[in-house]
């Protein structure tokens, strides 16, 4: 927060999420959160992805140009590589092939960000940013939910304009072998900044908000407009439905990871001062929602990572709106600690 048979899926949205499988006997009531002890450097953000390749904890972007921060779970330690080519934020990463690809993320300051024009890819083994795709002018957003699934990154939801306006319910494909994009069904409800995921041939979206909420006295309005639905994209059958069961504690920005067959929804900001610190598991079985035990550090805006069956889950801010965290935490039995 067994049998570790890899998997390899993504997270949000802020956000990519790598998974080792869990044992079938999994008991994520006796999981518990422990803050880690580091060393090496490690620069504070949010907004940013946090992503595994090959063993590796990669936190890349964020608010301001910041350098790509790489965490090592055997050693505990952090290591610094270059900075990215300009400012990009509110995107789920994505790892596929040798590279890790950046796609429905913002660039500038708040409130009036502007969609990337393009696809990025960082190169972790090379240390390399590369400008790649152009992304069609009428599909670009960011606070997107992003997944891989059979060679193609697809892209559901997002906002069209920074913090002001164009909360969207868009669902896009980019095929990653022949470069076609393609414009597929609606999801059902319209969200930004949340993540996605896929499970079993299915793409899960969990959180998020509708930005575009503004009020003449409150234009911060839109951190209370959070969006409690899971929509359920069905690949097989190509089509769209709502769970039953909605979120018992909606928030925007969460991160999200599975766990055989559940999901684990992490943290978040919403109504309150303070970051959430809830850890909320739906198990896909039932439909059924409990509550685990809640993050040290209540965060929100950005990822987390499975590996070897503990989640990770590192910088993200501690209070609503920007901050700017250090901190890494691990999710694992009581009993082993880290």
């Amino acid at each position: 927060m067994m049998n570790f048979l890899f998997k390899r899926v993504l997270v949000l949205g802020c956000l990519l999420i790598s998974i080792f499988g869990f044992s079938q006997d999994l008991k994520l009531d006796q999981y518990r959160w422990t803050t880690i002890n580091t060393s090496g450097e490690v620069t504070g953000r949010h907004e940013n992805a946090f992503v595994e390749y090959k063993g590796q904890l990669y936190l890349l972007g964020g608010r301001g140009i910041n350098p790509v921060n790489v965490f090592d779970p055997e050693t505990n330690s952090w290591t610094t590589k270059s900075k990215s080519p300009m400012e990009i934020h509110h995107f789920q990463a994505v790892v596929y092939g040798d590279a890790i690809f950046l796609v429905g993320a913002m660039t500038g300051k708040y409130p009036k960000e502007t969609p990337l024009e393009n696809i990025w890819m960082y190169y972790p083994e090379t240390n390399r940013w590369v400008k790649g795709p152009e992304i069609p002018a009428d599909r670009r957003r960011g606070g997107a939910g992003a997944v891989v699934y059979n060679d193609k990154i697809y892209l559901v939801g997002g906002i069209d304009y920074g913090h002001t306006s164009g909360t969207n319910n868009y669902f896009d494909s980019y095929d990653l072998k022949t470069g076609e994009w393609n414009v597929l069904t609606k999801s059902p409800h319209i969200r930004d900044h949340f993540p996605a995921i896929v499970v079993d041939n299915k793409l899960y979206c969990v959180g998020g908000r509708n930005t575009s909420v503004h009020y003449p006295d409150n234009f911060g309005a839109f951190f209370n407009a959070t969006i409690p639905y899971v929509d359920v994209y069905d690949f097989a059958k190509n089509e769209w439905r709502t769970l039953e069961n909605e979120l018992p504690v909606p928030t925007a920005a969460g991160s999200l990871v599975q766990a055989d067959n559940k999901l684990i929804y992490i943290g978040g900001e919403g109504r309150q001062a303070q970051a959430y610190n809830q850890a909320q598991c739906l198990d896909l079985a039932t439909g059924e929602w409990l509550q685990l035990a809640p993050l040290n550090t209540g965060r929100h805006g950005t990822g987390a990572v499975i590996y070897k069956g503990n989640v990770f889950i590192a910088a993200g801010s501690p209070v609503k709106g920007g901050g700017a965290l250090t901190s890494i935490e691990v999710f694992a039995p009581a009993a082993e600690g880290h």
